[in-house]
């Protein structure tokens, strides 16, 4: 049985594509829920509406479905400490689109 942190360690090589940080570095991954073959993934945005979010998800649903689990999320909004280490993260690797 996959467990919690070995999603979390395939996944530390999905990398956002503007900043040179993981989507589990920057906080957007935050969370996984497994409930039988089914992994949850709670995505922390910081601002509504992220024209990528389509790509963010699709980046992050393939190495679950590789794993043989099943996919579902869910997206929730920072909190202000969240989307503060954000911020700092985006400044510090910003690398463009």
């Amino acid at each position: 049985m996959i467990n919690k942190t070995e999603i979390l360690k395939s996944l530390e090589n999905v990398m956002h594509p503007a900043i040179n940080f993981s989507l589990v570095d920057l906080g957007i991954v935050k969370d996984i829920i497994l409930e039988g073959e089914n992994a949850k993934v709670i995505f922390a945005l910081p601002f509504p509406n992220i024209p990528i979010i389509n790509d963010l998800i699709f980046s992050v649903s393939q190495p679950i479905m590789n794993m043989g689990l099943n996919f579902k999320y869910e997206t929730v909004l920072m909190t202000e400490e969240e989307k503060a280490k954000f911020m700092q993260l985006e400044a510090d690797g910003w690398k463009g689109l």
